[in-house]
């Protein structure tokens, strides 16, 4: 396990405990240096224990320079497929851990476009996304991209992955459901033309009916309901 922290972080309790473990995971994490190839500083999002975990490949520079995951143009694609099904922005950001293959962004590339992380700097990251899992223990895990979904499958074609639910266990024993989707850069086109058009709608279908999802939903509605009760007691 690498990332400067050890089991007994991963094997921190739910609730508040892996609340604060998280936040103690993400102390670690902004002090990370260990990759001169990537520009800095780490990102992450909230330190929440959620039965939703979305994986996403690398932040952009926006990303870095605001601190949050998915803030630019990919995010707002991004989250407007969540919103399609029942979860805002607002909403996932606050209920959902929103986590990354690589946490600083790895520079552009020459050719145009940015930079794919290379294998030791997948390696050297890796430790952070997998404690996340371990201590959020989350029951659906989203992928976000080819770099995430071959993280957790070995399968590198999206033809063959998105659109179908699929099974995942942790080196550790845990068990979730993983169902993948393409990155929602402007630069693909994949998302937007058969079959890829198809195999996205089937897989956000399936997030939509997905118990960890439906949580979620309904625990956001019953926040929003009492808020809305106190506002009328007062």
């Amino acid at each position: 396990m690498t990332g400067g922290h050890d089991d007994g972080d991963m094997m921190a309790g739910q609730g508040t405990h892996g609340v604060d473990a998280l936040g103690h995971l993400y102390r670690d994490l902004v002090g990370c240096r260990r990759c001169s190839g990537m520009q800095g500083p780490p990102v992450h999002g909230q330190a929440v224990i959620s039965p939703v975990m979305m994986v996403g490949q690398a932040p952009g520079t926006r990303e870095i320079l605001q601190g949050i995951p998915f803030c630019w143009t990919a995010g707002k694609t991004l989250f407007r497929w969540f919103e399609s099904i029942g979860i805002d922005e607002q909403t996932f950001r606050r209920r959902a851990l929103m986590s990354a293959v690589c946490r600083c962004f790895p520079g552009k590339n020459p050719k145009g476009g940015d930079r794919v992380p290379d294998a030791v700097e997948v390696e050297r990251c890796s430790g952070w996304w997998q404690t996340e899992v371990e201590l959020a223990r989350p029951r659906l895990i989203i992928p976000v991209g080819k770099l995430a979904i071959v993280q957790f499958m070995e399968s590198k074609r999206l033809n063959d992955v998105v659109g179908a639910q699929w099974p995942y266990r942790s080196p550790s024993g845990l068990e979730a459901d993983l169902i993948p989707l393409p990155h929602p850069s402007g630069a693909s086109t994949w998302f937007k033309m058969e079959p890829g058009k198809t195999l996205l709608e089937q897989a956000l279908s399936l997030i939509e009916v997905h118990p960890a999802w439906r949580e979620i939903r309904t625990a956001s509605a019953a926040a929003q309901a009492s808020r809305a009760g106190r506002i009328g007691a007062a």
